[in-house]
């Protein structure tokens, strides 16, 4: 089994300001294992069609010798719902499911195929799956499909996310 990564809080970005630069951010984020580079990114919540999108991900990591970056995207909610104040600030809501799923994957034997990652982020689910995809130089981002009515009011995650990345995105339904 090739484990798991879970950063600790202090290497993400607890607090994002409207006015912060890009340079302040990148320097938040921890450095990439070198491992994983060219490796395939995929989205993953637990979910029915995360589920799907994983086992397809290993099998394409598998074939073509590469790593698999697990991306599980906890909440963030908006301050300025609480508070009512201007510019919006975003806060880490609590998301003990990261660690729920970490533990999950940990003893999935289908993952011993390939080395893994898990990696944890906050934020919109699109920026924050491409963001990984370009500080690993992934090939490919595997998500899973949207159903249901969340999806059709506000646009899939797979749809938003094909349209603005830079690299293949997969989608599995």
């Amino acid at each position: 089994m090739a484990g798991h990564e879970i950063p600790e809080p202090a290497d993400r970005k607890r607090v994002a300001d409207h006015m912060a630069t890009p340079e302040a951010a990148e320097e938040t984020r921890h450095s990439c294992d070198p491992a994983f580079q060219h490796g395939v990114v995929v989205g993953f919540d637990g979910s029915m069609s995360s589920e799907r999108a994983l086992a397809y991900a290993i099998g394409m990591a598998r074939r073509s010798g590469s790593g698999l970056i697990i991306v599980h995207v906890a909440n963030r909610l908006p301050t300025t719902v609480w508070a009512g104040c201007e510019p919006p600030v975003f806060v880490d809501v609590p998301d003990h499911r990261t660690e729920v799923l970490g533990l999950e994957l940990a003893c999935a034997d289908h993952l011993s195929e390939v080395p893994w990652i898990l990696v944890e982020r906050g934020g919109d689910i699109c920026h924050e799956l491409e963001e990984v995809g370009r500080e690993y130089a992934a090939d490919a981002i595997v998500v899973g499909s949207t159903h249901g009515l969340v999806g059709r009011i506000f646009g899939s995650v797979a749809g938003r996310l094909a349209r603005r990345a830079q690299r293949p995105v997969i989608v599995i339904p």
